[in-house]
């Protein structure tokens, strides 16, 4: 057998090596790959229970968060306006009704303090009432004025200057009685009075007749002004009455026995001030204008005079 080896070539046996060698590399290489297999495909089992969890998570975050398809809008709305509405109730601040009040003073108030109260606004509403109204009264005044500067004084005689005038104009009312006095003083009772004398005696009539006009209501606002400090303090007394009584009754001078008549004292003096102080000053004020109205007044009736005196009455004789 040896003898038989030995015949055969090396050559041969060379490759018969490298061919078992080999076979041995591709087994082993096998044999390798078939264990990291085996390696690879044994983690699987673990792995697997990880999807079966996730997906069971995730239908119930879906099934809350994403509304029907029918109504996508009316389904988030009322979610999201629920939230916030108790949060709105919640820091909603208490309204504190204040007891000290002008409401708690006149309900708590006797018929003393009401009427204190009602004689109070009353003088207040007379007061703006005569102040506006006499504030408008000297407006038109003023502009009459202006309409006798520049119509009366161009006309040709003294009555085409009254007819070229306002009807309600107070100027017109002036020159109107002393061409009336110019006129009747021939012929009549007063004849033998001086025609001067009669005749201014007659334009100072009537101008007086205006400025009584421009004085009425100025009273009322003086008397205001001059009373209602002490109808306010009057309230006030009455007020540190009820104080007093409160704190005999409860035996004790608490805060809360005391601050309610004090407060209605206070308010009382408060309100007598607000009473007074516009109507002095409207008084001040009105009387001022009036002053000014009626120089206006005067210098149109001097005027008057003389031009009646000059000659021109002769254009208001009956007949004429």
């Amino acid at each position: 057998m040896n003898a038989c080896l030995n015949i055969l070539p090396k050559d041969f046996n060379m490759t018969c090596f490298k061919m078992r060698t080999h076979d041995l590399l591709l087994a082993a290489v096998l044999s390798c790959a078939a264990a990291a297999a085996i390696l690879t495909a044994s983690p699987a089992p673990a792995q697997a229970p990880a999807p079966t969890t996730a997906p069971a998570r995730v239908p119930a975050i879906e099934s809350k968060s994403v509304p029907p398809a029918g109504a996508p809008a009316a389904a988030s709305a009322p979610a999201i306006e629920s939230k916030p509405m108790p949060a709105a109730t919640a820091p909603a601040t208490e309204e504190v009704v204040n007891p000290y009040g002008l409401d708690a003073l006149w309900r708590q108030g006797d018929a003393v303090s009401k009427g204190t109260l009602i004689i109070l606004v009353i003088m207040s509403i007379g007061s703006w009432y005569i102040g506006v109204l006499k504030l408008l009264e000297q407006a038109k005044l003023m502009q009459q004025a202006k309409e006798s500067d520049a119509k009366f004084w161009k006309a040709k005689s003294v009555k085409e200057g009254i007819d070229s005038l306002h009807e309600d104009s107070a100027f017109r009312f002036v020159a109107e009685e002393g061409a009336n006095a110019a006129e009747q003083h021939e012929g009549s009772v007063v004849e033998r009075v001086d025609l001067n004398a009669w005749v201014g005696m007659s334009i100072q009539r009537a101008i007086d007749t205006v400025n009584n006009r421009l004085q009425n209501g100025l009273a009322f606002l003086a008397t205001v002004g001059s009373t209602a400090p002490f109808v306010g303090l009057f309230g006030t007394v009455w007020g540190i009455y009820h104080a007093l009584t409160a704190i005999g009754i409860a035996g004790q001078a608490s805060i809360d026995k005391v601050a309610g008549p004090v407060g209605e004292s206070l308010i009382m003096t408060a309100f007598g001030l607000a009473v007074a102080v516009p109507a002095v000053l409207g008084y001040n004020w009105l009387v001022r204008r009036n002053k000014v109205a009626m120089e206006r007044i005067r210098h149109f009736g001097g005027g008057v005079h003389m031009s009646l005196l000059g000659g021109s009455r002769v254009y208001l004789r009956r007949g004429a």
